[in-house]
């Protein structure tokens, strides 16, 4: 199933998308939050089906909004997953971004409000000149996760999605941490869908995953590359902190960032910035 938050009449509402992709299928929850802390996947298809006998809405009439507009808590980050990303950032600063790193890479986002699928990248000028784009596959937990055995990941997750981890480098770089480049306001596009992990026939999601700006190819991989899977991340960040269901977990960026280019380009105003990975959909944001 591929879930969505949208906007109607002024007021949000979750639906699931019909199988053409074209139309949604209102469903009775208030909020993805709730939906994802309160229905099985049971429920959840009965629900689907039970909507899928009324009529459903045009997609092209509704505001696609984030699947989870508000995240509950921070969404969690891992940085340098994959080699060649590792290699690109050492490359732009070896004080900020060493490439050995014998263990994984935690920060996390503040996001008051994810970005929409089409929504605007704010240029935030006079705080940032560095503005970067990093295309990412998102892990959204769908219970409470606290003490969780590597061998028993999988069962924690609700589905996937795509996230952008907008960046200000020169403020990642000059404050030798990343949490105030990384979280300033429209720093957080997700979208445009949650895709339930029933979906994905391998575990973890074989996925292809890209980004583009103003139509050119900048990052081309694949989630088989990750440094660090997602049965380590899940187990490992569980050790003693408790992941509320609805946990956003953004699992790193591969090379192709602005940074790494030789000489880096950094987006502008104009720019449009397309993230997509296989199996969920596309992200795409004008620089304004």
């Amino acid at each position: 199933m591929k879930l969505i938050t949208y906007r109607q009449n002024g007021a949000e509402h979750v639906g699931a998308l019909t199988a053409d992709g074209g139309g949604v299928l209102p469903l009775p929850v208030p909020d993805m939050n709730t939906l994802i802390e309160t229905m099985t996947l049971t429920d959840l298809r009965s629900a689907v089906s039970a909507a899928e006998r009324g009529a459903a809405l045009a997609l092209s009439d509704v505001e696609l909004l984030a699947p989870i507009p508000r995240p509950r808590q921070d969404v969690l980050c891992l940085g340098m997953n994959y080699l060649a990303h590792a290699e690109e950032a050492a490359r732009y600063s070896a004080d900020a971004f060493r490439k050995e790193r014998p263990v994984a890479v935690y920060f996390s986002k503040r996001v008051s409000e994810a970005g929409k699928p089409d929504g605007v990248i704010p240029r935030h000028a006079g705080l940032t000149d560095r503005l970067d784009y990093e295309a990412e596959l998102a892990v959204v937990l769908g219970r409470t996760a606290r003490n969780v055995k590597a061998a028993d990941a999988a069962d924690c997750i609700f589905g996937y999605t795509v996230l952008n981890d907008v960046s200000a480098r020169d403020l990642q770089t000059g404050h030798k941490q990343w949490y105030f480049g990384k979280s300033l306001d429209g720093f957080t596009p997700i979208g445009p869908c949650i895709v339930t992990a029933d979906e994905f026939a391998d575990y973890p999601p074989k996925l292809g995953i890209r980004s583009f700006v103003n139509g050119e190819k900048r990052q081309d991989s694949n989630t088989t590359l990750q440094i660090f899977d997602i049965d380590h991340v899940i187990a490992e960040l569980s050790q003693g902190m408790t992941l509320k269901a609805g946990t956003i977990i953004a699992t790193g960026t591969p090379a192709g960032v602005g940074m790494g280019m030789d000489p880096p380009q950094f987006l502008v105003p104009g720019d449009v910035v397309r993230c997509e990975i296989d199996g969920i959909g596309s992200l795409t944001n004008p620089v304004r």
